[in-house]
């Protein structure tokens, strides 16, 4: 596996540096699936640009490919095959780009932006899921241009995840819906956040002994963290812990940041938070521990992923206007860096 390199101020963690990133906030990145041989990263960005590189297994990355939008990109999911790669943006379309053919096709589209897309393959069917701001929540068949279910939602879409044979969705209103994509999507169970601000991310987690999705990781605005069961038999099996927040306080004061996203480690269940405190930490949910904190960049940390088989952490680095338009700095480049994780998110022996 590569090691870590790089270094200064940008990097105090001394992680590996994507090459030729994009040059405005990167709002979703993604690996490739574990169909595809090679390595592959996307990132989408508020330069309406999504970006493909190779990931060679000395961290060297190669820019393969790029297309655009006409509006900024706010996620991208892939085909479950590795061939092709979802494009959902504020101008209400979602886009299909055959990474072979370098072309892209139109498969969805909202009446106001498209906040999330997801790709489902369950073994009767695959479709696209995507969530808006228009409050809906819709399952295509790419081949199609009407979608083949519409589900309302109470809110604008937040935040999504899907992990067969579950779907999770995060609302303006701070409500959570489920759903089973079992047979056909269907809504199974809905509840208020148990976090008492804006959501800002979600992720699915799995069973250890049964590998089935079985609960979700809800960050919000305020520096806190969820972990909630979707069926327990035990109410304190939920929990919430604060992160990202300043060490030290001024006159009982303590500066507390966004959790701008969560990802769980594909082999050790363990996770990752990211946040506008410009620092990444990996936990351990079940040992209610936390396994690493980092050196804090200058800048928030927008967005993270695991490859398919967890050896390698990618997060975003660039300006979350989480401030206000008075602390952007336009001079201040943004990044995309790699660190090799696998140890480091090994759970604590019990």
């Amino acid at each position: 596996m590569f090691s870590q390199l790089g270094s200064g101020s940008a990097n105090p963690n001394k992680d590996l540096e994507v090459s030729s990133p994009p040059e405005d906030t990167i709002s979703a990145l993604e690996f490739s699936p574990p169909s595809v041989q090679q390595t592959f990263l996307v990132a989408g960005s508020w330069d309406c640009q999504v970006r493909c590189w190779e990931v060679e297994a000395s961290g060297k990355t190669v820019p393969r490919a790029a297309q655009g939008m006409d509006g900024p990109i706010l996620d991208v999911a892939w085909h479950d095959d590795g061939s092709k790669v979802f494009m959902a943006s504020t101008d209400k379309s979602v886009k299909c780009w055959d990474l072979a053919a370098n072309q892209t096709i139109q498969v969805a589209a909202h009446d106001a932006p498209v906040k999330t897309c997801h790709w489902i393959k369950a073994p009767n069917y695959t479709c696209l899921m995507t969530a808006s701001w228009d409050k809906t929540l819709k399952f295509w068949d790419t081949r199609s241009a009407v979608p083949n279910l519409t589900i309302n939602l109470s809110e604008r879409c937040y935040c999504a995840d899907v992990d067969y044979p579950m779907a999770v969705v995060g609302t303006a209103d701070r409500g959570i819906c489920l759903y089973t994509l079992e047979g056909k999507p269907a809504e199974f169970k809905r509840i208020e956040s148990p976090l008492k601000h804006q959501l800002r991310c979600i992720a699915i987690f799995k069973d250890k002994k049964t590998k089935q999705p079985t609960g979700f990781a809800l960050g919000s605005v305020e520096g806190r963290v969820a972990i909630q069961y979707v069926n327990t038999a035990n109410p304190k099996d939920n929990f919430t812990f604060k992160c990202h927040r300043s060490a030290g306080t001024t006159g009982g004061y303590q500066d507390i940041y966004a959790v701008n996203d969560i990802a769980f480690h594909p082999m050790h269940g363990t996770l990752a938070t990211v946040g506008s405190d410009g620092s990444f930490s990996f936990w351990d949910k079940d040992a209610r521990t936390k396994l690493k904190s980092t050196e804090s960049l200058d800048q928030p940390l927008t967005k993270c992923a695991f490859n398919h088989n967890g050896q390698i952490f990618a997060y975003a680095v660039g300006y979350d206007w989480s401030k206000g338009h008075e602390h952007f700095n336009p001079g201040k480049k943004n990044y995309i860096y790699l660190r090799a994780c696998y140890e480091e998110l090994k759970p604590r022996p019990t």
